[in-house]
């Protein structure tokens, strides 16, 4: 904690409290929040993605409830291990859709080889027969993925704001 000086009043600031004296009367106000961001020790974020991937030929993998229910078991077991949130998934039969987050210190890139990379070792270890029958050259996950942010402001908002903060 440190203390800093503003005319009469004497004000110092914690994680979550500002605590400040007035005329020898201590006051306590907890400093606003901004919803739904994550307040992490030295940074504050609040951003979400949409990521997607297909399936390797777009073959038809997840054919069964039985193998969508396993797949979205082991992305959130994946997802969980390494400090990444995911909000909505969904497998459908050649592709998987999800939204998540994760923390500013991972870089996206890094994200999606976690998520493809270990969950086509796990499903393989799995069901080899699947990827015996169906997947030839080895693998589940096509090389390619799309991801795109998903934000509370629209782009046009955010330019907007951006352009017109000197003349307000």
């Amino acid at each position: 904690m440190f203390g800093l000086i503003i005319a009469h009043m004497n004000i110092e600031f914690n994680r979550h409290i500002c605590y400040f004296k007035i005329k020898g009367v201590m006051h306590m106000k907890r400093k606003p929040r901004i919803e739904g961001a994550v307040y992490e020790r030295n940074y504050v974020y609040n951003f979400h993605y949409r990521l997607v991937w297909v399936t390797k030929y777009r073959n038809k993998i997840f054919m069964t409830p039985q193998l969508v229910e396993e797949m979205k078991s082991i992305l959130l077991d994946i997802a969980g291990k390494s400090d990444i949130s995911i909000e909505e998934i969904e497998v459908m039969e050649d592709h998987v859709h999800m939204m998540l987050s994760f923390k500013p210190k991972y870089s996206a890139t890094d994200v999606v080889k976690n998520l493809k990379g270990h969950s086509a070792k796990i499903f393989f270890i799995n069901h080899p027969e699947i990827k015996e029958a169906k997947m030839w050259g080895g693998h589940l996950w096509s090389h390619s993925y799309y991801m795109g942010t998903v934000g509370n402001m629209s782009k046009e908002t955010v330019r907007q704001y951006i352009q017109n903060q000197y003349t307000k």
